[in-house]
């Protein structure tokens, strides 16, 4: 009987990797860019433009606070004009994004004006990635059906990872060989590249129902936003932060903690992307906090670059199904037409940890050493446990 069943699940995870995988490779190397850019962009401000770690974390978390204001009508475009469309949008505004990193290496000499383009560009950068997975987290769920919410999340945000884990050592490679001008030259070309995957794809058409509005949507999803937004937080100190941790203490290949961090994330999700659906997805996400919260920890005290990679990796573990495990709590709590809104509204919180987590992080930085980021990063991820806990009483359940 186990082995039937076992059976069963393995068929039914092939056919649902086999309906994602196109959706999965456009989410791939629409974000192959912003993966490239990640570990380069704060030795940029800080080395080359010379500005200091406040900037780095604006710049760095620009892009968020950009998604964060367009994610409603990123939402609602995917849910009144369709998922194709939704996408294709977003790859144009990141092809232009990328002009904006080329204007501002135009403008390096004057370092202020450069970075304020480079901001612009990376404000840009934001709305376009929202409009991509915004799209392409709804086109999946569209095809795959609720049943499989969190696995749908979870391995789309899979190949958003994996970009994240190839894009950063070609791009610290492409930065160390040729400089900054390599990375704002793929990130204007390869969106365009991208499209070519995109044409042959059927697209889905929208739901014809009422659709509830952004602010009711909201109100359904904001707690487990909370949560995901808590967890996320050691996310945005790996991404704006670890590289120069590493310069810091001298250590090299300070693109490789965040590399560990998204290859961890990609095998945990991948491996079990499915758990949120069987087993709940707050129990979930109240498991993996605290491994999160020690990847955190334990980067905090490294005496040494082994014990940062192994911090970065339990990192990755955990909080690879802290976001899908909430997500299927937020999705479960609205209509199926309006997920596409759901799904925005959700990641809204994720976009605030992260937009705004970044410049404060930085002050952290700045007044307590870079160290003191990481445990930041923890203490906010076991934040989320409470809210993990809400979601596992059996009223909550009921509903």
């Amino acid at each position: 009987m186990d082995q039937g069943i076992s059976l069963g699940r393995t068929v039914e995870a092939s056919r649902s990797l086999a309906v994602l995988l196109p959706i999965m490779g456009v989410v791939f190397a629409a974000f192959l860019v912003i993966g490239c850019a990640m570990p380069v962009l704060p030795l940029h401000v800080h080395d080359r433009l010379g500005l200091g770690t406040f900037v780095v974390g604006l710049v760095a978390g620009g892009q968020f606070a950009a998604a964060l204001i367009s994610r409603p009508w990123a939402g609602h475009y995917a849910d009144s004009r369709g998922t194709k469309p939704t996408v294709v949008a977003g790859l144009l505004a990141a092809a232009v994004s990328g002009l904006f990193y080329l204007l501002s290496l135009r403008l390096a000499g004057l370092p202020a004006l450069s970075a304020t383009i480079l901001l612009l560009g990376r404000l840009l950068l934001g709305g376009a990635e929202s409009f991509v997975i915004t799209g392409a987290v709804s086109w999946g769920l569209a095809i795959a059906g609720p049943q499989d919410t969190g696995r749908v999340i979870a391995w789309i945000g899979a190949a958003m990872f994996a970009a994240f884990a190839l894009g950063a050592p070609v791009g610290a490679a492409f930065y160390s060989a040729y400089g900054f001008g390599t990375i704002a030259l793929a990130t204007t070309l390869a969106p365009l590249a991208t499209l070519l995957l995109v044409a042959p794809l059927a697209p889905v058409v929208p739901l014809p129902q009422a659709r509830a509005g952004f602010m009711r949507v909201l109100g359904s999803v904001w707690l487990p936003g909370l949560g995901s937004a808590l967890s996320t937080v050691g996310f945005g100190a790996i991404t704006a932060f670890v590289t120069l941790l590493f310069a810091s203490r001298g250590w090299r290949d300070g693109w490789l903690p965040y590399t560990t961090f998204a290859a961890v994330f990609i095998l945990a999700r991948l491996a079990f992307g499915h758990l949120p659906d069987r087993m709940g997805g707050a129990r979930v996400a109240l498991v993996c906090v605290p491994i999160e919260a020690a990847g955190q920890a334990l980067i905090w005290l490294a005496p040494s670059p082994a014990l940062a990679l192994l911090g970065a990796g339990l990192t990755g573990f955990g909080y690879s199904l802290v976001y899908p495990g909430f997500g299927v709590e937020a999705v479960l709590r609205v209509p199926a037409e309006s997920r596409g809104l759901a799904m925005g509204a959700y990641t809204v919180f994720l976009d605030i940890a992260l937009g705004a987590g970044s410049p404060i992080l930085g002050l952290v930085a700045g007044g307590a050493g870079l160290p003191a980021v990481f445990l930041a990063g923890a203490l906010a991820a076991l934040c989320s446990m409470p809210i993990a806990l809400w979601f596992t009483r059996p009223r909550e359940r009921a509903r």
